[in-house]
């Protein structure tokens, strides 16, 4: 458990700059040596390679794995080393590390009942409540991504969540079937659906804290497991595969978290729960499928399935919510690994105003976002593939600059709505376990 300003602990972690005061401490920036006479765990911090927010975060990984004590964590020599972050920063590295590395989550582990009592002079109460709330729920979005893909159905998380987010206050949840799905005319999410053993699901929350704020449609993609359809993906990219859905784990997480902190939020979340199989009624490559929106889209790559629920479920927030703005989260497109590799989630849009509180809310939350285009040519190319069957195509003939046709292609869905499309493709997960990412973001955009 993490607590502030508790009783003493038996041990104690503090920061220094090097081991001037004992030649037993390692003198290498982010590592921890425990001097058992002092009954401290020293900490280095000092300008190298590493940023003091690499320095901290390792330093407490290291201490988690290696020592099994009850601490107290002496938080003012962390900001007097590492003057150059805030101190709200500090303590969120070293809240955040703290509660990411002990949660056992899935594991048949049990979790470990240790004490880190971390020592503030000020007053850091809200701070507190926030990170007590977005390192729980960013913990869900986790263990949900981690759920096995024999187990972790559109079913299954349609009941789960719902069941969940029903004993908080002010959020609405509903839960749309295939028989809703077909009366919306949900086109594209039912193709995707079709060779599927599992009920198509979309799970609807919705939370309004200040109705005077614009209201905000969050899409997630909630492939429960991803083979590609009759596109089949060789083996080796079938790997990780259930962590395709990931963008309806992190937006329905979100709004869990700012419903819970009584926001002044006004968010309608979805997330859009199917696999995409092989079946005999699976959808077949070159199908042309009209869309909720009323466009009809030729299904030239199964396997370019996310951005076809994604579509429908835009359209969704759009036409039945009447939101003002949509932000959808993805584990879209391969090409988003090529451009940004596992360093940051790929951010597309039009809207300065969105992109400006992407920008903002990362400065506190600590995820890390890049603007990639959505040129003229994008849309271009993906009604030039498509004629003359259809108005758009979910996959491009051409496939170099894929992630940015994807997000031309989901723009055309938002009807001038002011639209950010986040591909959290190479963020959403790392050594195969789930990473939550956009929780905390969305989280500070909104609350």
């Amino acid at each position: 458990m993490i607590y502030i300003n508790k009783e003493k602990q038996e041990i104690s972690v503090k920061a220094v700059a090097d081991n001037s005061q004992n030649k037993i401490i390692k003198n290498k920036a982010g590592t921890a040596t425990l001097i058992s006479e002092d009954k401290i765990i020293y900490v280095v911090l000092k300008e190298g390679e590493d940023t003091f927010e690499e320095q901290i975060s390792s330093a407490i990984k290291s201490i988690i794995s290696s020592f099994d004590f009850n601490l107290d964590i002496e938080m003012s020599s962390f900001f007097k080393l590492a003057n150059k972050l805030s101190k709200e920063k500090i303590i969120r590295i070293v809240y955040e590390t703290i509660s990411f590395e002990k949660h056992v989550g899935l594991s048949t582990s049990k979790e470990e009942n240790f004490s880190y009592n971390l020592l503030v002079n000020e007053d850091y109460d809200k701070l507190f409540k926030e990170l007590e709330l977005t390192t729980e729920y960013t913990n869900y979005a986790r263990d949900l991504q981690d759920t096995p893909p024999n187990i972790g159905t559109s079913e299954y998380y349609a009941e789960k969540i719902s069941k969940d987010a029903s004993n908080i206050d002010g959020l609405k949840v509903t839960v749309l079937g295939k028989k809703e799905a077909e009366k919306l005319g949900m086109g594209l999410f039912l193709a995707v659906n079709a060779g599927s053993a599992h009920e198509a699901k979309v799970v609807v929350m919705e939370y309004c804290g200040d109705s005077t704020q614009p209201k905000t449609g969050l899409v997630g993609k909630g492939i429960c497991f991803d083979s590609g359809g009759y596109n089949l993906k060789p083996s080796n990219y079938m790997e990780g595969m259930k962590f395709d859905m990931s963008g309806a784990a992190v937006v329905l997480s979100a709004t869990m978290a700012l419903a819970k902190a009584k926001s002044k939020a006004n968010i309608v979340a979805v997330g859009m729960f199917t696999d995409n199989k092989i079946g005999k009624n699976a959808t077949l490559p070159d199908s042309v499928v009209t869309s909720m929106s009323g466009k009809k889209v030729l299904i030239f790559d199964t396997d370019a399935e996310g951005r076809l629920v994604l579509a429908d479920g835009i359209s969704y927030v759009v036409k039945e919510k009447n939101v003002d703005q949509v932000i959808d989260a993805s584990t879209l497109t391969g090409t988003v690994l090529f451009a940004l590799g596992h360093n940051a989630t790929g951010a597309f849009s039009h809207s300065e105003e969105l992109i400006n509180k992407l920008n903002i809310a990362s400065e506190s939350s600590g995820e890390r976002f890049w603007r990639l285009p959505i040129f003229k040519e994008h849309l271009k190319q993906v009604k030039k593939d498509a004629a003359p069957l259809a108005d758009l195509t979910n996959a491009c003939r051409v496939r170099y600059e894929d992630c940015s046709y994807a997000a031309a292609f989901l723009n055309e869905f938002a009807e001038n709505k002011p639209f950010l499309h986040l591909d959290i493709a190479g963020t959403a997960d790392k050594e195969n376990k789930g990473q939550g990412v956009l929780v905390k973001t969305l989280f500070e955009m909104f609350k």
